[in-house]
């Protein structure tokens, strides 16, 4: 194996020759990867500086799911996906809500947390003794840090010492609950964690010949409970027969409550489930440029959270009544990160109206429940790969070069029959042996 060093000094030009000769890229096809730069100057620079060894830019489709009623409110909500199937199904749902009174949303809370990880090889009841005069100190040493966040309403909410000894030998936490305004924040709790760990190196008390402070790590947590947001739409159950025709509504409505029953008590379900939730909220946090991987990694984790994984969303069947309800952390923002610097979520911003942090988790939510109302209620009455191999079939005649005579041809074939990988494939070439 070779070494590769310097690489990120590489000039673009360079970088890509350097591909051909270490790879099985040739010439012709390196040049794809200036394909799809920002025509304007500027805009190619701020999007070749985001990430480090940049060889190009990767092109995903961005659509608009129209309709989506939130609290009475009309949005028009971008979504940044590879897969058709997703934008059309939240569409789908988004009108057929709209037309039953909308999505109601709520944040429930925004706090964010993070800790500092040390140990101290100390009494654990000196440490817990001296900690509310060691806080203040913390709160000292991060006002200066703080002081811009405290000025839009956030800042430290709480510190606590969380002592972890029975677990793990001289095991401490220091555990900072934050507020972050309409910033993610994950580089202004970082910063603060650092400082308090500096602040925990040199205190007297606690390091001395014979006891010492070690810092293990200082780092947000991803796993943000405080920080939910809760989604839900309902109506008359009678009403729910607008979706399907041929099944009546009360036995829509049973079936709806058993699929979400079963992912509630099966984890070969519920993953699945919970996946069709985030095919809509991360469409919604690539277009505005959030940090999607987080918070899926902190929503699995609130699906376990009582010990086994389960599905992220519950139906109740009450007095005729139907309700459809999506609980779930999202820790997100509108400020910071490249959402004031990448040129198209700008843009994606203002076709949202330019949300705060709270409005986005709302539309997040919102997007995420329709998706997987949509999933659902295509299980339960037709079956998902009907709606969703007919939104694939472009993507299939794409593979196979249809010309745009075999493309009409096979969509009219189509129309009213099963599409799939063979079948697409045998009949373009039954057509291209015709004609």
């Amino acid at each position: 194996m070779t070494i590769i060093s310097g690489f990120s000094k590489f000039t673009h030009k360079q970088r890509l020759a350097f591909l051909v000769g270490h790879s099985d890229l040739n010439d012709s096809q390196a040049m794809c990867f200036n394909e799809f730069n920002a025509t304007e100057e500027n805009q190619q620079r701020l999007l070749s500086e985001m990430i480090e060894n940049y060889i190009g830019n990767f092109p995903i489709p961005m659509g608009v799911v129209t309709n989506m009623m939130i609290n009475n409110e009309s949005y028009i909500v971008p979504f940044v996906t590879e897969e058709s199937s997703v934008v059309a199904a939240a569409s789908k749902a988004a009108k057929y809500w709209a037309e039953r009174g909308g999505f109601h949303a709520r944040v429930e809370a925004m706090t964010k947390k993070g800790q500092v990880h040390f140990t101290w090889n100390g009494n654990s009841a000196v440490i817990q003794q001296l900690f509310p005069e060691i806080k203040i100190k913390f709160l000292e040493a991060t006002s200066e840090i703080t002081g811009k966040m405290r000025q839009r309403g956030g800042g430290i909410s709480d510190i606590q010492l969380l002592d972890k000894t029975k677990e793990l030998k001289d095991y401490y936490q220091i555990d900072v609950s934050f507020e972050t305004s309409d910033a993610m924040g994950a580089n202004f709790i970082n910063t603060t964690l650092e400082k308090i760990a500096s602040v925990l190196l040199n205190l007297p008390q606690l390091n001395t010949d014979e006891f010492r402070i070690e810092i293990i790590m200082s780092i947000l947590s991803n796993y943000t409970p405080d920080c939910k947001v809760t989604c839900w739409v309902e109506c008359p159950v009678e009403k729910l027969s607008g979706w399907n025709k041929t099944l009546p509504y009360n036995t829509f409505a049973s079936r709806f409550k058993q699929s979400v029953d079963i992912a509630n008590l099966d984890i070969s379900r519920a993953v699945t489930h919970n996946k069709g939730i985030f095919n809509g909220i991360d469409a919604v946090l690539v277009a505005t440029g959030n940090d999607y991987r987080a918070t899926a990694a902190g929503a699995h984790a609130y699906a376990s959270r009582k010990g086994t994984y389960k599905g992220l969303t519950m139906v109740t069947l009450t007095e005729g009544m139907f309700r459809y309800e999506l609980e779930i952390p999202l820790a997100i923002g509108t400020v910071g990160g490249i959402t004031q610097v990448h040129p198209i979520v700008k843009n994606v911003m203002a076709v949202l109206k330019f949300p705060d942090a709270k409005k986005l988790m709302m539309i997040a939510a919102a997007s995420g429940l329709a998706n997987n109302f949509s999933a659902i209620a295509s299980l339960i009455t037709t079956g998902i790969q009907t709606g969703h191999m007919k939104m694939h079939l472009s993507n299939l005649l794409n593979q196979l070069n249809a010309t745009e005579t075999e493309r009409s041809l096979a969509n009219e074939f189509f129309s009213d029959k099963t599409v799939s990988n063979s079948a697409v494939n045998d009949f373009i070439i039954s057509i291209r042996a015709e004609l």
